[in-house]
């Protein structure tokens, strides 16, 4: 069996790459029409009661140095483009986090004639955080839900 330092070097460059996203990802977040309910619970999980950074998530302000993108509200009219350019200038691999149920289903804004629909139906999403709004508790599971989802497997050996 030879070693081939190439694919070890690619295999070691993976490894390192998956350990600094696991434990220190930078977070966007975007509000693409909510009533704001959401984002102050989001905020509230900054702070030092809660400490989302104990997890090695910073919060962001550019999208083209974040690895997840948190997002609230339902999306708007005027919103839809602005959201998927923002998913588009974030480097791969990329994750998205729709909370609150405005995000994931429409909420109480569904039946609005200038809302598209929840944030699945234009931009592809990896984890959702359910409430109205979702306890900081319920962020910061999700986020790390998120995060162990991104650990990679044990390889089974088979003889």
């Amino acid at each position: 069996m030879s070693l081939n330092l190439t694919e070890t070097w690619e295999h070691t460059l993976d490894a390192l790459r998956t350990w600094a996203r696991i434990n220190s990802p930078w977070a966007i977040h975007y509000n693409s029409g909510s009533c704001n309910g959401c984002d102050i619970e989001i905020l509230a999980t900054l702070t030092p009661r809660y400490d989302l950074e104990r997890f090695g998530v910073k919060l962001q302000g550019s999208p083209r140095h974040a690895d997840v993108l948190i997002c609230t509200g339902p999306v708007t009219l005027q919103s839809r483009d602005r959201l998927k350019r923002i998913y588009e200038q974030m480097p791969e691999p990329k994750f998205v986090v729709a909370v609150g149920a405005c995000a994931i289903s429409g909420g109480a804004f569904q039946v609005c004639y200038n809302v598209v629909g929840h944030i699945d139906e234009v931009i592809p999403v990896n984890a959702y955080i359910p409430g109205c709004p979702p306890r900081p508790e319920a962020i910061i599971d999700g986020m790390v839900k998120l995060l162990q989802s991104l650990q990679p497997q044990p390889e089974v050996m088979v003889s």
